[in-house]
C-alpha cells in the first residue's frame, strides 16, 4: 500500500492521476431517477465505479420543540459489506455516521427544502423527510455520490396520500416536495501539495486531508467540511471554492 501511495503522490506532483484525469476533472456521472418504486423518491448515482443509492420516505410525526412549525429531516447511511472489503457487519461505523452528517448538513444549510411548508399542524404534526443512503460499490468519494443521489431523490419525491389524519403509504399523490435549491457537494483530496477533485479510493488512501464544499444553485457556499489530520493551505482552499461553484453548475445540468 505504501508503494501505491507514493506512486499516487508522484503522479499528483506531475499534475497526473492513475486514471488519466486532470486534477480538476470528475469521473463519469450517471444518474438513474426513481429506481425504487416503493420509495416516495429515489436515485441511483454512479460516479465512476462508485455506486450509491438514496431513497426518500415521507411520514407525519411530531416536530422538534425548538422548531414547532417546521418539518423534520433525518439522514442515515448504510455501508454494506458487499460494497467494499473495508466494510464489515455490525453497528454503524464512524465513517457512515460522518457521511450521513455531511450530506444532511449540505441539504439543511442550503435550504434545499422549505421546511415550513412541511408543517401540517403547528406543534403537533409535520412531515418528516427521511433519507436513507445505501453504499453499493465503493471506489472512492462516497460523499459526493451520496449527496448527489440524495438531492436527486428529494427533487423527484412526491407526497404519499394523507387522509383523515393518517398517511396512506401505498398511495402516492402528484404533489412534489417544496424544493428551493439543489445542493451539490464537491470533495477534494490533498495529495502531496496538490488538491484533487473527486478522489478515487487510491487517492483517498494517499491523501492527508479532505475538503467537502457544498454549493447551491445561486453559487452560494452553504457548507464546508474538512477531514483528515493534514493542513490545507489558503490557496488550495480558494482554488477548491472556485472549482466547487463551477463544478456544481455542471452537475446540476446533468440532474435536470
Amino acid at each position: 500500500m505504501m508503494v501505491q501511495d507514493n506512486f499516487v503522490r508522484k503522479l499528483a506532483a506531475e499534475d497526473k492521476r492513475m486514471d488519466g484525469r486532470m486534477l480538476d476533472e470528475l469521473r463519469k456521472i450517471v444518474i438513474e431517477k426513481n429506481p425504487i418504486s416503493k420509495a416516495d423518491g429515489s436515485a441511483l448515482v454512479r460516479l465512476g465505479k462508485t455506486q450509491v443509492l438514496a431513497g426518500v420516505k415521507l411520514d407525519v410525526g411530531k416536530p422538534f420543540s425548538d422548531k414547532p412549525d417546521e418539518g423534520v429531516l433525518i439522514t442515515s447511511a448504510e455501508f454494506s459489506p458487499i460494497s467494499s472489503p473495508d466494510f464489515e457487519l455490525g453497528p454503524p461505523r464512524d465513517d457512515s455516521i460522518e457521511l450521513a452528517r455531511i450530506v444532511d448538513r449540505g441539504i439543511r444549510e442550503s435550504g434545499a427544502v422549505d421546511m415550513k411548508k412541511l408543517c401540517v399542524e403547528e406543534k403537533e404534526k409535520v412531515w418528516m423527510l427521511n433519507i436513507d443512503i445505501s453504499i453499493l460499490d465503493n471506489f472512492g468519494n462516497l460523499i459526493d455520490a451520496a449527496a448527489l443521489a440524495s438531492a436527486v431523490a428529494i427533487k423527484n419525491a412526491v407526497f404519499p396520500k394523507y387522509e383523515d389524519g393518517a398517511v396512506v403509504f401505498r398511495e402516492k399523490t402528484k404533489k412534489k416536495l417544496p424544493v428551493k435549491y439543489f445542493p451539490v457537494a464537491c470533495t477534494f483530496a490533498r495529495v502531496g501539495n496538490s488538491i484533487l477533485l473527486d478522489p478515487s479510493r487510491e487517492e483517498e488512501n494517499a491523501s492527508t486531508a479532505r475538503l467537502t464544499i457544498t454549493t447551491r444553485d445561486d453559487g452560494d457556499v452553504c457548507a464546508i467540511q474538512k477531514g483528515g489530520s493534514g493542513e490545507l493551505a489558503y490557496e488550495l482552499i480558494e482554488k477548491a471554492l472556485d472549482l466547487s461553484v463551477k463544478t456544481g453548475k455542471e452537475i446540476r445540468k446533468m440532474a435536470d
